[in-house]
């Protein structure tokens, strides 16, 4: 397989509140034209199409793609939970790594709802049944109208506090690093500043979480193109970003046997994904300047900070009130802003994860620019499960 496949274009439009965007397959149309301007190529040069979205019905982004034209390819729609985006760029990436393409189009969009994350089906198994039973077996059933994902995500943070006696003050200070990011980028939704105490005193949601650590539901889309070294030089397209390494992992026994909130909501996925990325491009945490990480909740950023080796286990109180976590400190995360801040209409959050480090990549971040990248981890979770961590690199091109 090729070792390396370029990232020859990205794309995405400003992220939206629920109800003021266009359909899903205007957004996904106006990204995917983003990244192929980008990219320097026509529509009818893409041989290969992975759609991710989670609500929508089957072949949207077929329904999306015919805006720019009726070529023929195959489009394969994607649903991965908050992972979508990323899973639809591995595959693409995997199809271009193969042989089996050599110019291929990531695309995600989502058009949501407002408020918190429901099941949509109730006629069925539900999903995250097992997960239920290991949350409400480990913390008990969590009250009427609390939302789902943060009962999860609330759980994991309270698990830490309880393990490494940590002040869980120390989450709000990462939605106040998020929005001094997000003043920067014209992508994100929620651009104001904040104060730790108004974190704080926003409405409580569960756990540790206010209303102000928990990522909202917006509307958005993202785009790439990926295609083969060889491609991006016959046609002469820039292809200084390549994707050095990429996983994804899945759940194991140790989500449901381990009795930990941690492990359930993906952290021991994050740890095999990392490790097997860092393996495969031989490179460590400490080459990383920036990172774009799944914040859906200030206490999933700060345990990923330790399950992608950013910091050692127990450390990650001190790696934010030291600044590491920024500007001026030892590596920037979420330097968009992340979920947090731009919204997270799921199916495209991961190609938005993956335009920013492209852009930092290339030094096209305007103020959110980080000095001296020469590598960008991304990192992106779904429940249910899925974790997808992809390292980019800059090379000569």
């Amino acid at each position: 397989m090729t070792a390396q496949v370029v990232v020859a274009g990205v794309g995405m439009i400003p992220f939206t509140k629920p109800g003021k965007s266009d359909s899903y397959d205007l957004m996904g149309a106006s990204a995917a034209r983003r990244a192929l301007e980008d990219a320097g190529i026509s529509y009818e040069q893409v041989q290969q199409a992975f759609v991710g979205y989670v609500y929508g019905d089957s072949t949207s982004g077929q329904k999306a793609l015919y805006h720019l034209g009726q070529t023929g390819i195959p489009v394969v729609n994607v649903n991965n939970n908050c992972s979508t985006g990323s899973s639809a760029l591995w595959l693409a990436r995997q199809a271009v790594a193969s042989g089996a393409a050599d110019c291929v189009l990531a695309l995600g969009f989502e058009q949501m709802n407002p408020g918190a994350l429901t099941a949509m089906y109730t006629d069925r198994p539900d999903v995250l049944g097992a997960f239920a039973d290991v949350r409400d077996q480990v913390q008990g059933m969590p009250g009427d109208g609390v939302p789902m994902a943060a009962t999860y995500f609330g759980g994991a943070g309270t698990a830490y506090v309880e393990e490494f006696g940590i002040d869980p003050a120390v989450f709000a200070r990462i939605s106040v690093k998020s929005r001094k990011h997000a003043a920067n980028n014209p992508y994100a939704v929620f651009r104001d500043q904040v104060t730790v105490e108004e974190v704080l005193s926003a409405p409580h949601i569960f756990g540790p979480l206010t209303r102000l650590q928990c990522c909202p539901p917006t509307c958005g889309a993202a785009a790439a193109v990926v295609c083969s070294p060889e491609f991006a030089k016959r046609h002469g397209l820039r292809s200084d970003v390549v994707i050095a390494a990429q996983a994804m992992t899945t759940d194991t026994d140790s989500t449901f046997k381990s009795g930990d909130m941690r492990k359930l909501i993906g952290y021991d996925m994050a740890v095999e994904a990392a490790g097997r990325v860092y393996e495969a491009a031989g490179v460590g945490p400490e080459d990383i300047r920036v990172v774009e990480l799944h914040d859906c909740f200030t206490t999933n950023e700060f345990l990923t900070y330790e399950s992608l080796g950013l910091t050692p286990v127990g450390t990650a109180e001190r790696f934010v009130m030291d600044g590491d976590n920024t500007y001026g400190g030892r590596v920037v995360t979420n330097p968009s802003g992340g979920l947090l801040s731009k919204g997270h209409p799921l199916g495209a959050t991961g190609l938005a994860q993956c335009a920013e480090l492209v852009w930092q990549l290339r030094g096209e971040a305007g103020n959110r620019q980080v000095e001296d990248v020469g590598f960008a981890l991304q990192h992106n979770l779904g429940l249910g499960g899925a974790c997808v961590v992809t390292l980019y690199a800059k090379v000569d091109g």
